[in-house]
């Protein structure tokens, strides 16, 4: 588990270039290069910006650490519903 959530942050900081939040194309190139195989519609750009668009919270056009932890949760539970085949919410 250590060694999952020192990947995080690492690839985190690494997808930021040394700034703070991720600017729309480092995250797009986040979301296609380390997360296609388990999301869907990786190669759509418009897809990725409504992503990203849902994941701004402050709405500033960036993706915090916040934000993108916000991501991982959502996609850690999704697929731990399908790995046990349960359908219910979350929150």
């Amino acid at each position: 588990m250590e060694s999952a959530i020192k990947t995080l942050v690492t690839t985190f900081v690494s997808s930021t270039r040394g700034k703070d939040n991720l600017d729309s194309k480092s995250f797009q190139k986040l979301v296609k290069n380390q997360l296609g195989n388990i999301m869907e519609d990786t190669n759509s750009t418009s897809a990725i910006k409504e992503m990203q668009q849902g994941l701004d919270d402050n709405n500033d056009g960036k993706v915090s650490f916040q934000e993108y932890l916000n991501l991982i949760g959502y996609l850690a539970t999704s697929l731990s519903q399908n790995k046990s085949g349960s359908n219910t919410d979350a929150s």
